[in-house]
C-alpha cells in the first residue's frame, strides 16, 4: 500500500466515521484544529487505523500525530515493520 492509497482509506475513514467534510481533508490538515477531533475520537482513529493495517497499534504509536500526514506516516512505519 503505498502513500496514495494509505491518504484515500484516511480521508474515507475520516469521512464516514467522524463526517468531516473531504475537502477539509488535506496532508497539513491538523487532527485537533482543523478536523475538529477529540481524544476520544482520536482513540476511534487508532482503532480503524488498526483495522486498515491489520496488526495491533501501540499507545504511544499516535503520541505525537498532530496532522493527516502524521498519520500516514505512522501507517507507513506499521506496514514497512
Amino acid at each position: 500500500m503505498n502513500r496514495d492509497t494509505i491518504y484515500q482509506h484516511l480521508q474515507q475513514i475520516l469521512f464516514d466515521n467522524f463526517e468531516i467534510p473531504a475537502e477539509k481533508i488535506t496532508l497539513e490538515a491538523s487532527l485537533y484544529e482543523d478536523l475538529d477531533l477529540d481524544s476520544i475520537d482520536a482513540v476511534d482513529l487508532v482503532i480503524h487505523v488498526q483495522d486498515l493495517v491489520g496488526k495491533k497499534v501501540g499507545p504511544d504509536a499516535f503520541k505525537n500525530a498532530r496532522t493527516v500526514g502524521d498519520v500516514i506516516d505512522i501507517v507507513v512505519d506499521l506496514l514497512a515493520s
